[in-house]
């Protein structure tokens, strides 16, 4: 037995070690730079890597997502379901959405700028200025003189004479506000007709003397038939989606 076992252990051994010298190695090291091309193209890795980190905030920030998911969640807290939908649904409806309205905007880019650029018609700085000019209109489209004047006013800039006198990075976080009061405008036409519910409910409930009630507990299935008999849902996208048509 102990001369089977020792067979055996060996047998063991020699494979293992032949599987450890099949396997590739891998080194990550650091040395010092030869010629400007090397620090070049250091810089562009870790440029590409900022931008992947960064790929969810653009998603959210550039496109039609932060008023999509605001009033998604405007609307779960007005109709007091609590965390009916849950978020990853109302989170994937927002996505989903967000691509339908921006799919002009990226077949835009897709056209002029990436498609030209990995067939070698553009060099890399053409093609990233093209690809900004799209999400730039789109991002004009939606925000409002006041909140654009207001970041050349905090940047000391003067006004500027049109568009393309506009900076990207000054552009950015006026439609991001813009898209907040529309999101916020949006979800207070929305609490209206459920506050209006809770009210008379209250006051119904008051009357008859069942102030331990919660008037929650009541309203709510009323609330959730209002919105089925009124198809909330098709009525919600609908000028969800039109709202971006300005």
């Amino acid at each position: 037995m102990r001369k089977i076992a020792g067979i055996f252990g060996t047998a063991v051994l020699w494979t293992g070690e032949t599987w450890a010298q099949s396997l590739p190695k891998v080194t990550v090291g650091m040395e010092p730079a030869s010629n400007p091309g090397d620090v070049s193209l250091t810089l562009q890795v870790l440029f590409l890597l900022t931008v992947l980190a960064l790929a969810p905030s653009i998603l959210v920030m550039l496109t039609s997502f932060t008023r999509i998911v605001v009033v998604f969640s405007f609307l779960r807290h007005a109709l007091g379901t609590q965390q009916s939908p849950p978020n990853q649904l109302l989170i994937g409806l927002a996505l989903f959405l967000t691509a339908f309205v921006m799919a002009p905007v990226w077949k835009d880019i897709s056209a002029n700028a990436l498609q030209p650029y990995i067939e070698g018609k553009l060099p890399q700085k053409v093609a990233l200025r093209k690809a900004m000019e799209p999400m730039r209109e789109f991002m004009f489209r939606q925000t409002r003189e006041k909140d654009l004047m207001l970041f050349f006013k905090l940047s000391g800039r003067p006004k500027p004479e049109g568009p393309h006198e506009v900076p990207t990075h000054v552009l950015i976080p006026a439609f991001i506000i813009s898209e907040l009061r529309i999101a916020f405008q949006i979800g207070f036409l929305l609490y209206v007709p459920f506050l209006m519910i809770d009210m008379i409910v209250a006051s119904v409930l008051m009357s008859m003397g069942m102030l331990m009630l919660p008037p929650v507990m009541i309203s709510l299935p009323f609330k959730l038939l209002l919105f089925v008999l009124v198809d909330g849902w098709y009525l919600l996208v609908d000028s969800l989606v039109a709202s971006f048509g300005g």
